[in-house]
């Protein structure tokens, strides 16, 4: 099967990213460690591990606790992202998942793409939360959701209830491959200079939370027990 210029427009757009992230994340490990001059309280490898793991409880961050609905949306819309990024691959191929599971993913993606419209519709309306933002914030949410939201519309076919297994469909019309495809594109191109690029930069954050905190005693927070 011979691929569209859309589609080839798309795959090179995804090595630019996947290129462009590579040297960001190499950038990083050359980096190494902070470079921190204070006396050490305690070791900083249980801290890096609490980091990455009892840190991240909605329980142990205040602006997750205090806005749980905005945190699930949150969770439920990066997964949203992840799922689609999974999916074009086999949208690629027109391959598009059947029966229940069709159904089990196109409900998955509409709630992530409503917790999507409705992060960007709390960023807009609440003055504290616009004031905060900048034009990178709504391009990325704009894209991102844009992006959910086409793929959903990509895999809605008639026969995902005929069968559970994945079959080769016949592939939407031009104008929804054409906007599909070119929403990818910018995503790709965009994601490696604009905030998205935080999924690299994460990683990077959190290790120097636990080796801060963790040097001067005050990680895992169980220690505080003592």
């Amino acid at each position: 099967m011979g691929l569209s210029w859309y589609q080839l427009l798309a795959l090179a757009a995804l090595g630019i990213c996947l290129i462009a992230c590579l040297l960001h994340f190499i950038r990083l490990i050359s980096l190494g460690k902070p470079h921190d001059f204070s006396q050490p309280a305690w070791k900083t490898g249980s801290a890096v591990r609490y980091a990455f793991t009892g840190a991240m409880s909605p329980a142990r961050k205040e602006s997750a606790y205090l806005h749980l609905p905005t945190y699930t949306a949150g969770l439920f819309y990066h997964m949203g992202t992840f799922l689609s990024f999974f999916l074009f691959f086999f949208i690629l191929i027109d391959m598009l998942p059947q029966g229940w599971l069709a159904v089990i993913i196109i409900a998955f993606l509409v709630i992530s793409s409503i917790s999507g419209i409705t992060i960007f519709i709390k960023r807009m309306v609440k003055k504290e939360l616009r004031y905060l933002s900048n034009p990178d914030d709504f391009i990325s949410n704009i894209l991102v959701t844009s992006f959910q939201i086409l793929t959903l519309i990509y895999i809605l076919n008639p026969q995902i209830l005929q069968s559970p297994n994945p079959q080769i469909l016949q592939s939407p019309n031009p104008q929804i491959q054409l906007s599909y495809y070119l929403i990818f594109t910018l995503l790709m191109l965009y994601t490696p200079v604009g905030k998205l690029r935080h999924m690299i930069y994460f990683f990077s954050a959190r290790f120097h939370l636990g080796f801060f905190f963790g040097r001067r005693g005050v990680w895992p927070a169980q220690k505080l027990k003592d």
